[in-house]
């Protein structure tokens, strides 16, 4: 658990920064007054969120079967990689799953007609909203940790094999 934190500065680094702009961005659309207001918020944010959400599902599927693609290709080359390699593809592809099943769960909950809920307590609306706006942001940050810690894996195994060591 702990070898994730030390190789993996980069990708946490990142996926702070998403939160922390996603928390400025909540800030600035400030508080949800009413369960109208909230559903509105909600009809827009899920406009926009089906379609990031299967974006994100789709590229966390990829990512999970070019992972394995890349096991197969480092295990062919003549180099032999050390064990931080593989705790960075295994890391990748864990970073993959989780955001791919938060898309899924993200894309399931923007499916639901909130509208059609009437006999819903209005603080229901704003609590909704507030939960799919956070994993909104967590499956960004999710991406994001994942896009870098693929590109540092990716330059560990590029040097690793280019002639000369240095890229």
């Amino acid at each position: 658990m702990f070898e994730f934190f030390r190789h993996s500065k980069a990708a946490i680094a990142t996926f702070m920064l998403v939160l922390l702009f996603g928390y400025v961005a909540r800030e600035a659309i400030g508080r949800v007054y009413g369960a109208a207001e909230a559903i509105v918020l909600i009809d827009a944010l899920s406009r926009a969120g089906l379609y990031l959400g299967a974006a994100v599902a789709t590229a966390s599927a990829t990512t999970i079967a070019l992972m394995l693609t890349m096991l197969g290709v480092i295990r062919n080359v003549d180099e032999d990689f050390d064990i931080t390699t593989y705790r960075s593809i295994s890391n990748i592809a864990k970073l993959a799953t989780v955001s791919l099943l938060t898309s899924l769960l993200l894309l399931l909950a923007f499916v639901l007609p909130t509208g059609e809920f009437e006999k819903m307590p209005t603080q229901w609306f704003s609590i909704l909203y507030e939960c799919l706006f956070a994993t909104t942001v967590i499956m960004v940050a999710l991406s994001a940790a994942m896009v870098v810690k693929i590109y540092v894996t990716i330059q560990r195994v590029i040097s690793k094999i280019t002639p000369g060591g240095d890229i």
